[in-house]
């Protein structure tokens, strides 16, 4: 199968098949000429997408990483044979970086507008990984080729002024998660099973609010309930927030499938 069949088979759509492209560009750099290549930051689908890439590829070495411990937004990095992880997260060609944007606790800025204010610069979304917000500052993990517009450009967000410093990765303070561990049987790996297990709602429930094209699977919105669901996806249900299924843990002696998944509170 030759990339253009490859790409048409693994692609929903003209938006993926581009992220696709792109990935597989990177991807053949860095077999090719043995240097580390990577994506821009990738959404939850779009790093689904490109996992599917890489089974199809032959997992090849690489790492998802979003420059903080549970980030969502990630980019893909493809890696030499001699290059191990670590090398690539803290060398000195490392692509990623991070900002710290300090306001007034007074102007009490929301993610929205500290979001706004920086795709306001001229920049696209994938340049910009998770916002860290907490009280009066802003953590912002991004691509390092973008680093520079934000310490010269940024200077104001909503109707205050900010000051903008770089910070180092290993300083960005990821907000504490609470979730709510949930222990639960399902007849079947399905999604409407699955997520009314999740979200704490009955199987009718949640096939309806599927079917209403509420609910997503790894960033992707689906209406199938039955669609088969894995270890380590992610369920989010508008409404209702987001859950992970983190262990698919065997069978009761009722032959129902055991499962634990996290409840994000």
């Amino acid at each position: 199968m030759n990339k253009t069949e490859l790409l048409g088979k693994l692609s929903v759509g003209p938006e993926e098949r581009l992220v696709l492209a792109r990935a597989m560009d990177k991807l053949e750099l860095a077999r090719n000429r043995g240097i580390p290549a990577h994506t821009p930051f990738l959404s939850l689908a779009e790093q689904d997408a490109v996992g599917r890439l890489i089974a199809a590829c032959g997992h090849p070495e690489h790492l998802f990483w979003g420059g903080w411990e549970g980030a969502e937004r990630k980019i893909c990095a493809f890696l030499p044979d001699w290059m191990a992880p670590e090398d690539f997260q803290t060398g000195e060609d490392c692509p990623l970086t991070a900002v710290a944007v300090a306001a007034s606790p007074d102007a009490r800025l929301t993610h929205r507008d500290y979001l706004g204010a920086i795709l306001g610069l001229g920049l696209t979304r994938e340049k910009i990984g998770d916002l860290l917000v907490e009280e009066g500052t802003c953590q912002v993990p991004l691509l390092r080729e973008v680093e520079h517009v934000l310490l010269t450009q940024l200077d104001q967000v909503g109707r205050w002024r900010v000051r903008v410093s770089p910070c180092p990765l290993g300083e960005l303070r990821p907000p504490e998660q609470k979730v709510k561990v949930i222990r639960d049987t399902a007849a079947a790996l399905r999604l409407d099973a699955v997520a009314a297990s999740g979200f704490s709602q009955s199987r009718s429930k949640m096939a309806a609010l599927i079917s209403a094209k509420k609910v997503a699977l790894n960033g992707r919105e689906c209406d199938k309930p039955d669609r088969t669901v894995g270890e380590g996806d992610v369920l989010t249900c508008r409404g209702l927030g987001k859950c992970v299924l983190k262990e698919v843990s065997g069978t009761s002696k009722k032959g129902r499938i055991l499962l634990v998944l996290e409840r994000y509170l």
